[in-house]
Formats: C-alpha cells, structure tokens, sequence
C-alpha cells in the first residue's frame, strides 16, 4: 500500500480506547469534545509530519506527537512538544 493510500485509510478508520481518550485528554489538557476529531485534525494540518516507524506512525503536527497504531489505527497516546 502507497504511503498516500495507508494516510487514507488512517483517517478513515481513526479511533482510540476509553483509557487512550483518557490519557490522550490529560496529556495534551484537552477540556472536552471528540478526541479522535481532534486527532484529525493533527492529520489534515498543513504542518503535519507523519511517519511510520515499526508497528507505529508517529504524526508531529501544531506543537503536539501523536502514537497511532499502523495495523488498527488506533490512537495510543499524544503529548505536547
């Protein structure tokens, strides 16, 4: 798979665990709202960087690094720079 189509299909199937919102939302101080919507965003911006290294991507986008698993796409954690 292109790196463009594996980003697609990323975006498409992004989610996260109730313990990964949790942490996600304490460390990024992120009051309420769809964390998963927010992890979009990170995407899409302009600034984005993604890369995949192993079993991850690791996505550098407006200040913050967000872990997302390669094979389900789900979002693990993100933290402030």
């Amino acid at each position: 798979m292109t790196a463009e189509r594996e980003i697609e299909a990323l975006l498409a199937d992004l989610h996260t665990t109730p313990l990964g919102e949790e942490r996600i939302r304490k460390n990024v101080s992120l009051p309420g709202g769809d964390v998963v919507a927010w992890c979009r965003e990170r995407l899409i911006a302009p600034d984005a960087i993604i890369e995949r290294r192993g079993k991850n991507f690791y996505v550098t986008s407006g200040g913050y690094t967000l872990t997302i698993n390669a094979g389900s796409h789900t979002v693990i954690t993100a933290h402030k720079h």
